[in-house]
């Protein structure tokens, strides 16, 4: 008799239904179990889990030549997790447990003696259920509070083989569905110590920041070793919008494909930070592999990607950043699939003014040989230059600064709440369209939305003839003039604010286009 069992598999952070059969034919001297459906190795090598699976969980197998059949058999299936609907199948078709409901999906990997253990993408499998039309949804119990971070569906955390067939058969007690997660089950900054306050000084690039938190700009730092870049960007989350609900959703769900999420406590409203070393190789950086993973960028959506040592790393992997920084996205395309991940993230980058760290300081003597700081400059091109909306420089330290911090610095929640009150005016400037902040807004918006008053087209006019701007690095001044704008509650963006706005484009001429 042929069984169904039902269960999904996922493409990138996509899921689709698979239906997985059983049947067998008796006469064999032997157990044999053939895996068809385009399994990959993980799931080849299920055949001798799943036997010894059963035979420990207190089941058999009678000798037999049995056929497990992943379907629809034109779509590669990755992973392990198909070992529980696997076994249910096989216990299902020799009679051993009841039919399973065709509203009931199953994902679990199996060890040797019946126990399931946790597997990766079971949030974004939980989602595709639940949109799929199943009402429950069995898992391992590790894997509970991820997957009931759906919500709309029924989980169950399963801890053994066991277990959910005598809760089938009658023979023990029903599993308790997962509660959802509770608004004091997610993560928020409140919970954290890190703060802007902490920061001495650096008042300038404090207000870039915000800048660059109310309108989600990118942004280049420059300053001498110890000026405070690193401790800046780490507290960059601390002042961006807390993630909404969907955008928390999307965010566990690439977490979760690449490993990485939290099982105890899946869901943040903390905006993700992802800081690679510079020796992160492209594939680690866009992401990847045989079987493609989300790599640095991806990770950093809805969130900050920062660059530490930003001349550092290779001019490949930089180069890698400038389709993702205009499409929000990244494709990653191999022999036997196309996959793309979202990447819409806020780039933050740090760097020295040279290899020694003191080209223009006021006290220090740079030590570079000639030719040394036009070439570490150069590591970076110009297209990936311009698509920087602000570049600050950050002055040293200064000792009374430290000696003496200023006790009324603004706390994170205080500039937060700024930053959110431009948010939603530009919530409902872009309102019905898919941009969200000023940043991403598109030309037509830019021409459709932005009021200039005279005076400021016409300062903007001869900032654009004197430094020779291009048609993109005009845009990108209008964009963070807008949000200077926004942060002043300004109906129309006026001269301050495109004078502020070209002050931030300003460095490229000091350092890149030096004679």
């Amino acid at each position: 008799m042929v069984s169904k069992v039902f269960s999904i598999g996922l493409n990138g952070i996509d899921g689709y239904a698979v239906e997985t059969e059983a049947d067998f034919r008796m006469g064999d001297p032997k157990t044999v179990i053939n895996i068809v459906g385009l399994p990959d190795t993980a799931i080849k090598e299920a055949r001798d889990r799943i036997s010894l699976a059963i035979v420990n969980a207190g089941f058999f197998l009678p000798d037999a030549e049995y056929t497990l059949n992943l379907a629809p058999a034109s779509i590669r299936k990755e992973g392990s997790w198909y070992d529980l609907s696997m076994v249910l199948a096989l216990l299902s078709a020799t009679g051993q447990i009841p039919a399973l409901p065709k509203t009931a999906a199953f994902l679990g990997e199996v060890s040797l003696s019946g126990e399931l253990r946790p597997c990766t993408g079971i949030l974004p499998a939980a989602l595709s259920a639940r949109g799929l039309g199943y009402t429950d949804l069995f898992v391992p119990a590790q894997n509970a509070k991820e997957a009931a971070s759906a919500k709309g569906i029924r989980v169950f955390g399963i801890a053994s083989v066991r277990e959910l067939c005598d809760a089938l058969t009658g023979n023990g007690p029903a599993p308790e569905p997962q509660p959802e997660i509770t608004a004091s089950e997610v993560d928020s900054w409140e919970e954290y110590e890190m703060d802007f306050s902490e920061v001495c000084g650096q008042q300038g690039a404090k207000r870039a920041l915000e800048i660059a938190a109310a309108g989600g700009h990118n942004i280049l730092m420059i300053g001498p070793p110890g000026a405070g870049k690193s401790m800046l960007a780490k507290r960059l989350p601390t002042i961006l919008p807390k993630l909404s609900d969907s955008e928390m959703l999307q965010t566990a769900k690439i977490r979760s494909v690449a490993g990485k999420l939290n099982l105890e406590r899946p869901l943040s409203s903390v905006r993700p930070f992802a800081a690679p070393h510079h020796n992160v190789t492209v594939q680690g950086l866009a992401g990847g592999g045989s079987i493609p993973k989300p790599g640095e960028i991806s990770l950093a959506h809805n969130g900050v990607l920062f660059l530490d040592e930003f001349p550092e790393f290779s001019k490949t992997v930089l180069e890698a950043l400038r389709q993702p920084m205009e499409d929000g996205k990244v494709t990653i395309s191999r022999a036997a699939k196309t996959l793309t991940f979202p990447a819409s993230f806020q780039l933050v980058c740090a760097m020295n003014p040279c290899p020694c760290g003191y080209f223009g300081h006021p006290t220090r003597k740079c030590t570079c040989p000639p030719g040394a700081v036009n070439r570490y400059l150069g590591k970076i091109s110009g297209p990936l230059l311009d698509r920087i909306d602000l570049q600050i420089e950050l002055p040293p330290v200064q000792y009374t600064d430290i000696k003496t911090p200023d006790r009324g610095a603004e706390p994170s929640a205080v500039i937060r709440a700024r930053v959110e009150q431009a948010r939603e005016i530009q919530r409902r400037r872009y309102d019905g369209s898919s941009t969200e902040c000023n940043a991403h807004a598109t030309p037509a918006q830019i021409r459709d939305t932005f009021s200039l008053s005279l005076e400021a087209d016409e300062a903007l006019r001869q900032i654009f003839d004197r430094l020779g701007l291009s048609m993109r690095a005009r845009d990108k001044i209008l964009k963070v003039a807008r949000t200077i704008a926004d942060l002043d509650k300004s109906e129309s963006i006026l001269p301050q604010h495109v004078s502020e706005a070209s002050f931030y484009r300003s460095l490229d001429k000091k350092y890149w286009n030096r004679t």
